[in-house]
């Protein structure tokens, strides 16, 4: 709830501090002593419009100032968390400031915030009710939502199931609206998926033949060289047997160790050098045989040569396109499959999402008809419910009643447009709020639908601006007590010209003014209950040392005390 509000250099308010108190407060006051500067400052501390011609002539600035007190562990806690803002021992600081150019700033919990979210916290804050909010409430969609809190759980569950639906729904239409508006892309990307993994099936690629090829073509390709080279070089191991004197390195190599190893036993020396030589020997024997075998499997074979050069010019085209390497080239393939075996099961998964679009319409169309037969249930009883108040509003012959029109497409809270009507009296077709009711009227709808309504509204704090403008006797005292039992449930702040109204009130404001000739200054004092006597007989009789003033006004604190329970 809000505990105090401080307002400086705003319209003919220089410095003055709301003390609010649980409960009806009501704020009254002489023509132009700034009551309706208070509910604008309430509306700027909330997020509302920054006018600096509102600002006090001679002020560099309007600051209005709010202190809160809100659950540490609640949603407007959470949201100022959010903001970076923070709480002291549960009180909220909210301060807003407007300078005479325009500029406006706002701080949430000791931290500079943005005024969009002074709006936000509103929502959970505070619901205020003036001409321009009143406006607000006639629209159907803030109608439809006020039924529906009004309706309660049983409305509730079923819309939160209903939204679950929804959107799922929506996602599942979005779905298949891309499946089947891509279809052609997809058809041919599927396309050139396909033909790739068949180009590289049929072709049959093995993970590192493109290297086993490229060496054993360049092999064949040199096959007479490598032949000679090997041959040449085992006839100097081991020579040549055609020549009548050999020459060769095995056998060169045999007399040394031969003359060795009659004199190594003499020197240890030497018989070192003759065991080197022995493993020469051993080695250049076996270098020699492999030369041997390796000339004799060395041929030159043209149509192989052709078959690999064949292989490589069909891999070579295939990494051209796919990757560059025959690794490259399977890795590509394997991708292109998993994404063919998506592309190809569009089919599949477009007949699945009709089929879960056909269950899911088929649920929304069940849930939207329990929230019509829900609301058509709850607006019968609000529609009776307000007609009842406004017959104590001095308006016995209206009726109130909300016509739902129901229609075929899903919308986010169902298929219902709702609309509340009011026929003023019995030969009066029912009319829209705004048509069916002249301004006194609608004042008292108003207060008629929030006192109804406000068992079901989560809001902690109302403002209403004048709401009882345009009535008076009997039904100033209704109104007056309607706003008593609605403090009941909330904290209701209400700027009044009636007597009637103010005498209800658990706590009295009274804005004020003094005048020295040039500036007129604003203050607003709690009154006592003399005070408040004071006030009341200047309302009533514009005196406020009137006699019959002054029993006037005790006699309807007395009837407001005892209506109360006091």
């Amino acid at each position: 709830m809000l505990e105090e509000v401080r307002i400086q250099g705003l319209g003919v308010i220089d410095d003055a501090v709301l003390e609010l108190s649980p409960g009806l407060t009501v704020v009254t006051g002489e023509t132009g002593a700034g009551k309706t500067m208070v509910v604008t400052g309430l509306g700027l501390l909330f997020g509302g419009r920054a006018d600096p011609q509102r600002v006090r002539p001679g002020a560099d600035r309007a600051v209005v100032e709010g202190r809160l007190t809100v659950p540490a562990e609640g949603r407007v806690a959470e949201r100022v968390a959010e903001a970076g803002g923070e709480l002291d021992d549960d009180v909220l600081i909210i301060t807003r400031s407007v300078s005479a150019e325009g500029r406006s700033r706002a701080t949430l919990g000791g931290r500079s915030a943005p005024v969009s979210v002074l709006a936000y916290l509103a929502d959970d804050l505070v619901a205020v009710h003036g001409q321009s909010d009143q406006q607000r409430l006639l629209r159907p969609e803030r109608q439809r939502a006020a039924l529906d809190r009004y309706a309660g759980e049983a409305l509730s569950r079923t819309l939160n199931a209903y939204t679950v639906a929804y959107r799922r729904h929506r996602e599942v239409c979005a779905a298949l609206e891309e499946l089947t508006t891509q279809a052609r892309e997809r058809a041919q990307e599927a396309d050139l998926l396909r033909f790739g993994v068949e180009e590289i099936a049929a072709a049959e690629p093995v993970p590192g033949e493109d290297a086993e090829l490229l060496a054993e073509e360049t092999r064949l390709a040199h096959a007479d060289s490598l032949r000679i080279a090997a041959t040449t070089a085992n006839e100097a191991l081991t020579g040549d047997p055609t020549a009548e004197v050999q020459a060769d390195v095995v056998g060169l190599l045999a007399a040394a160790r031969q003359a060795l190893t009659a004199v190594r036993e003499h020197d240890t020396a030497l018989a070192a050098i003759a065991d080197r030589l022995d493993e020469v020997g051993y080695v250049l024997t076996d270098a020699a045989t492999e030369l041997a075998s390796y000339a004799e499997s060395v041929e030159a074979d043209p149509a192989r040569l052709a078959a690999v050069q064949e292989r490589r010019a069909l891999l070579t085209q295939l990494s051209r396109k796919y990757g560059a390497t025959t690794d490259g080239v399977l890795a590509w393939a394997e991708d292109a499959a998993k994404r063919l075996a998506e592309l190809e099961g569009d089919d599949d998964r477009i007949d699945a999402l009709r089929a879960e679009e056909a269950e899911l319409g088929a649920r929304l169309a069940e849930l939207a008809d329990t929230l019509t037969a829900v609301r058509t249930e709850a607006a019968d009883a609000f529609g009776a419910a307000v007609t009842e108040e406004l017959t104590a509003l001095a308006m016995p012959h209206a009726r109130v009643s909300v016509r739902i029109t129901t229609g075929t497409e899903f919308g986010p809270h169902g298929r219902d447009d709702v609309e509340v009507l009011l026929a003023p009296h019995p030969s009066a077709p029912p009319l829209p709020l705004h048509k069916g009711a002249s301004g006194g009227e609608l004042s008292r709808v108003m207060l008629a639908i929030e006192v109804v309504f406000a068992g079901a509204d989560p809001v902690p704090t109302f403002v209403f601006d004048e709401v009882d403008a345009g009535v008076g006797g009997k039904a100033a005292v209704e109104i007056g007590r309607r706003l008593a039992r609605l403090a009941r449930r909330a904290q209701v702040i209400v700027v009044t010209h009636l007597p009637q109204v103010a005498a209800f009130a658990d706590a009295h404001l009274v804005v004020e003014k003094s005048n020295d000739g040039t500036v007129t200054e604003s203050g607003v004092t709690r009154l006592d209950r003399d005070g408040r006597t004071r006030e009341l007989s200047r309302m009533l009789a514009g005196l406020e040392d009137s006699e019959l003033g002054r029993a006037h006004a005790e006699e309807l604190l007395t009837i407001a005390a005892a209506d109360r329970g006091d």
